[in-house]
């Protein structure tokens, strides 16, 4: 008895601790300023900005103290805005050039996509890579690397999907700065405006399917977004 209460204590023990909402914002404007180190600036700008707005509009209406009150919470909600979109700028800054910066990226798709932690496809020599994902507009292949070594390793991955899954539509993304290829902040957006094609069972039926072909295994970046706006992973880890 006393061992399975020792056994108890040990579990609760290790229970982490539940993360505030005060410690994500700061998590997320340390990563954004080592980064972005104007982030303080700009954030204290747009601050006071609202505010003195705010009161301008008080003063012209004759009720200073009430619109200054209105202005603090608009103020707050417009800084937290733009440390959103500073952070997960920063994070992208920060995984770019990473082995498996598209898998992170990717992980910022919402509408029931899945996407495998490792990619289906790796070419060795250059550690070019093809990361597959399952939605309703079917299955998309995503590439990492330069854009003349890409193609033929996305069109391999693209037969051997098809093989297995002939009627699902297959899309090809190359992820990268090149001309014709998708940049690692506009592909989380590139993939959800793909149009719907598969009902719920059906990809659910593909991503069964597609377990089979397996993937190879590669330590890729682990989420975007320390602050959580978006992604559903945890924040960004040191390199």
């Amino acid at each position: 008895m006393a061992r399975s209460n020792a056994s108890a204590d040990a579990t609760k023990a290790k229970k982490p601790k539940k993360q505030r909402w005060y410690h994500q914002v700061w998590a997320a404007y340390t990563m954004t300023r080592e980064q972005d180190p104007s982030v303080t600036w700009v954030l204290l700008g747009i601050f006071a900005g609202v505010i003195l707005v705010g009161v301008a509009i008080g003063l012209a209406t004759n009720h200073p103290i009430y619109a200054t009150f209105v202005s603090v919470p608009v103020a707050l909600l417009a800084t937290m805005f733009m440390l959103t979109r500073r952070a997960e700028r920063a994070a992208y800054t920060r995984i770019k050039g990473q082995p498996g910066a598209a898998r992170a990226a990717l992980g910022t798709v919402r509408g029931g996509w899945t996407f495998e932690d490792e990619p289906v496809a790796i070419n060795p020599r250059t550690q070019d890579f093809v990361f597959r994902g399952v939605g309703r507009p079917g299955v998309v292949l995503v590439s990492e690397g330069p854009a003349h070594r890409v193609p033929r390793l996305l069109e391999d991955e693209r037969r051997k999907t098809a093989r297995v899954l002939p009627n699902v539509p297959i899309h090809l993304i190359q992820m990268g700065d090149e001309e014709g290829q998708v940049e690692l902040t506009k592909l989380g957006r590139k993939v959800s405006k793909l149009k719907p094609k598969l009902t719920k069972p059906e990809v659910a039926e593909v991503a069964k399917r597609l377990k089979a072909l397996g993937g190879q295994r590669l330590p890729v970046p682990k989420g975007i977004d320390p602050f959580k706006a978006r992604p559903d992973r945890k924040g960004m880890r040191g390199r």
